[in-house]
């Protein structure tokens, strides 16, 4: 199994990094389970342009500044790496 495009559309990246924790925990619980998870692909890496809602949606881990097009990672990025690297849900 390959989770793909897995995200959540909100500006308030408390509740993307609280969505992760849920989302990363059941893939977990199917692993010990048995079930054969390959990946797990967060939707998306950066803010981008949603046909339907403009740039109004925000899915990314990575906020663009639309006027500069400058790059900042959020916090839920900083967590999803560490979760990563721990192989582990984590604070």
């Amino acid at each position: 199994i390959y989770v793909t495009e897995n995200g959540i559309a909100t500006r308030d990246d408390a509740w993307r990094q609280d969505f992760l924790r849920g989302q990363l925990g059941a893939v977990q619980q199917a692993i010990a389970k048995g079930a054969d998870v390959r990946g797990f692909f967060h939707w998306t890496s950066l803010d981008n342009f949603e046909w339907a809602h403009g740039y109004n949606m925000q899915f990314g881990l990575i906020a663009v500044d639309r006027a500069t097009l400058e790059r900042r990672p959020k916090g839920s990025y900083h967590l999803f790496g560490r979760m990563a690297r721990a192989n582990a849900i984590v604070e």
